[in-house]
């Protein structure tokens, strides 16, 4: 990895020279400029890292790179995109595609949208060759091989036949990357390519980028918001905010002496804090004894039991009030499995508690009305919002079912006070979730669960699709609902910053088994297994987390 010591890379060194970009959206009066006149420069074998929060310009200005955009809809009011010497912008749709894939190569985000569920790893990376290379289908199956064995899948063979959804997360990045790499692009830019993977999985998918760009000596255009990440993989630094470059400067000097107040404000928005003290003879909000989901394999002909998945084999839990229990591990390790066991979501052996009372035997009819009690905030707050109902009518959903007594004026009263508590405009509640940005549609999923005045509150990853500073005030909020309400939470999640400014007691969990419990300060100052250690540095950047933790 070459270390720049200057700024800004010299035009006549530079492989990719973005001169005074402009990107607006929509035409004339209504047009909105969402990249307001930006400049970068990328050497050969040099890594840039563009980072800010969701909506800054950062995948915008690199979709512009290849025009990717959604023009006619998107514009360039001013710049010009040079590639060794020659306007990407003023060049015609022929030219550009010479280029696309193949001397620029990019990774998404989120490789389940990008990868076509409906043909196998083998056609979808031979695609690329046959379009590229004019390879055979023969010499196309025989490069696919070397890819993926290039970027780490095992038994690369027995997977050309899979399809996406057949994968790991890991796996399918893995898959986009050699899609990525499969004409030896000069320059890689990846949009994000690491925030929805596992601690250990995004370190092991660092180390290969940077492994496959000493070989291929690509420069490399790496967008993010996890400053973790840009101190791990980057020399050189463009720091955005509202569709500007706010600062540019070699990575060290970034980190060590920041110029400018969102660059400090970026640094600072590590979740921080620790969580209230728990009692602990507060009483017993949530127990389990032995709890077991086991899922049949079916095969042959009359679909015969031939095994089980035991994505929870065994598992025994205390949740008090006032107590957060953080459950970690890798993806497929049984973590939102359990949570959904305990609320009864799903079917489950083993014997389960609520308030004391034995719920294991109850039916899913029965236990409705103990469903005001017992609530859950996920993942992804768009994907739990229904986009045809109001902010009102989506917080005050759970009152119909609940507290169908309630007058509207008492219900819409109730919607008012609960989206106060969660920090948002009650004026805004006739809004609809589109119109809100990720933090404030993950408060609105916060208050639906909270106006009914919960015990338990599961709450699955529900940091980890949001910005580093986003995530800091969800985390500041949640502990103080908590101390207000004395909220038994169940906190699952892989972002063990998060868990460790939250939790009070850790469960590590590995193939539906737990592997290490106790307390938060010992789990995270003195992990006992090598699993933990692993999952630990990784995170934490500790060292090098093992490449063989997880199996692609």
């Amino acid at each position: 990895m070459i270390t720049a010591n200057t700024a800004s890379v010299s035009a006549s060194d530079a492989l990719l020279s973005v001169d005074d970009l402009s990107v607006a959206f929509g035409q004339g009066a209504k047009a909105t400029l969402a990249v307001d006149r930006v400049s970068f420069s990328i050497a050969k074998g040099e890594t840039l890292a563009l980072v800010g929060e969701s909506g800054s310009g950062k995948s915008v200005s690199a979709l512009s790179i290849l025009k990717l955009l959604p023009y006619p809809a998107a514009s360039h009011p001013t710049g010009a995109i040079y590639f060794e010497g020659e306007n990407l912008i003023g060049g015609d749709t022929k030219e550009l595609r010479k280029v696309r894939g193949n001397r620029i190569s990019m990774i998404f985000q989120e490789p389940m949208s990008s990868l076509n569920p409906l043909h196998t790893i083998e056609k979808q990376v031979g695609e690329v060759l046959k379009l590229h290379r004019g390879l055979s289908e023969k010499a196309a199956r025989a490069r696919t091989l070397e890819l993926l064995t290039q970027v780490g899948i095992r038994n690369a063979e027995e997977r050309l036949g899979a399809y996406p959804h057949q994968l790991s997360g890991g796996q399918r990045q893995r898959v986009m990357i050699a899609m990525a790499l499969a004409n030896d692009p000069d320059l890689l830019i990846a949009d994000e390519p690491t925030t929805a993977l596992d601690v250990t999985v995004q370190a092991q998918i660092l180390e290969l980028l940077k492994k496959l760009q000493a070989e291929h000596g690509m420069a490399m255009l790496f967008i993010t918001h996890d400053l973790g990440i840009v101190r791990r993989i980057a020399d050189r630094v463009c720091v955005m905010y509202r569709g500007k470059i706010v600062e540019e400067g070699p990575t060290r000097r970034i980190f060590e002496a920041p110029g400018h107040e969102y660059t400090r404000h970026l640094l600072a928005a590590e979740p921080k804090g620790r969580p209230p003290a728990a009692n602990a003879n507060a009483p017993v909000v949530m127990e389990a004894k032995d709890l077991k989901v086991w899922f049949p394999i079916r095969s042959g002909l009359l679909r015969r039991t031939s095994g089980y998945v035991k994505a929870v084999d065994g598992i025994d839990l205390t949740l008090r009030a006032g107590q957060t229990v953080g459950v970690v591990g890798e993806s497929g390790s049984g973590k939102t499995t359990l949570g959904l066991a305990l609320s009864r979501m799903i079917s489950s052996t083993g014997e389960i508690r609520f308030d004391g009372e034995r719920i294991d035997d109850r039916s899913f009819r029965s236990m409705r009305p103990l469903r005001e009690k017992m609530q859950i905030v996920f993942q992804d707050p768009y994907g739990s919002l229904s986009p045809r109902m109001s902010i009102a009518d989506i917080v005050a959903e759970g009152l119909s079912i609940h507290e169908r007594n309630l007058s509207p004026d008492a219900r819409d009263a109730r919607v008012v006070e609960v989206l106060r508590e969660v920090g948002l405009d009650p004026a805004a509640r006739f809004r609809f979730p589109h119109e809100f940005s990720g933090g404030q549609r993950q408060r609105v999923a916060i208050a639906r669960a909270m106006i009914l005045n919960p015990r338990f509150v599961m709450l699955d990853e529900p940091t980890s699709a949001l910005d580093m500073s986003v995530q800091a005030q969800v985390v500041d909020l949640l502990r103080d609902l908590q101390k207000k309400h004395d909220l038994a939470y169940l906190f699952i999640s892989h972002d063990l910053k998060v868990v460790r400014a939250l939790a009070n007691e850790v469960i590590v969990m590995r193939n539906g088994v737990v592997v290490e419990r106790g307390p938060a300060a010992e789990i995270f100052d003195r992990p006992r297994t090598d699993y933990t250690k692993a999952l630990m540095a990784a995170a934490f950047d500790i060292k090098a987390a093992p490449t063989g933790v997880v199996s692609e």
